[in-house]
């Protein structure tokens, strides 16, 4: 039997310190992207790392995703495979051997508040960035070619690739940077 560890952060700029702090542990993976699904690198690894026996510890339950059915195929597939699953904040502790009802429940609602709060969250973000489109304070991302440039080079006989090439962007983005020229002329 081992102690492993997951733990998740949304960026590369967001710490694990806190999660689990002062615990010890045989493995621990650890990612630094969203939980709106599973297509996590340290999640994979965990996942095919795990086995009959051991405990994962997850510091709370959006640690370990954001999406309610992505939640439970997770924890399904977890006590399948054998593992014991403890959710250290909400004192939660799922064994596979175990049927444990109230704990199904609480762990279903919290999943669906997990997930419910990622979406207001992207709703305010959205509606934050509406409301700077209308006062102009918000432009999108920054252009990262030079549309002028690629124009210059094409009208010097260059074909669509050999730009792309030359700028080490893609085709589509030579297209895109053509049709945003003859559309501004």
């Amino acid at each position: 039997m081992q102690k492993v560890a997951y733990k998740r952060v949304s960026t590369v700029e967001q710490k694990t310190d806190r999660q689990l702090d002062g615990m010890t542990f045989d493995k621990v993976f650890e990612d630094k992207v969203s939980g709106k699904d599973t297509k996590r690198p340290a999640l994979q690894e965990m996942l095919d790392y795990v086995r009959d026996g051991d405990e994962l510890y997850i510091h709370s339950l959006d640690r370990l995703g954001r999406n309610t059915a992505d939640l439970i195929e997770l924890m399904n597939q977890l006590r399948a495979e054998g593992v014991t699953v403890k959710f250290v904040k909400q004192g939660l502790e799922f064994k596979p051997d175990t049927n444990n009802p109230m704990n199904d429940l609480m762990f279903t609602m919290l999943a669906a508040f997990s997930q419910f709060e990622r979406e207001l969250m992207l709703e305010r973000q959205r509606e934050g960035i509406a409301k700077a489109k209308e006062e102009g304070k918000y432009k999108g991302r920054p252009a990262t070619v030079d549309k002028e440039a690629i124009g210059q080079a094409l009208n010097d006989g260059k074909s669509y690739r050999n730009v792309a090439k030359e700028f080490g962007v893609s085709l589509s983005t030579v297209q895109r940077a053509i049709k945003a020229l003859n559309s501004a002329a």
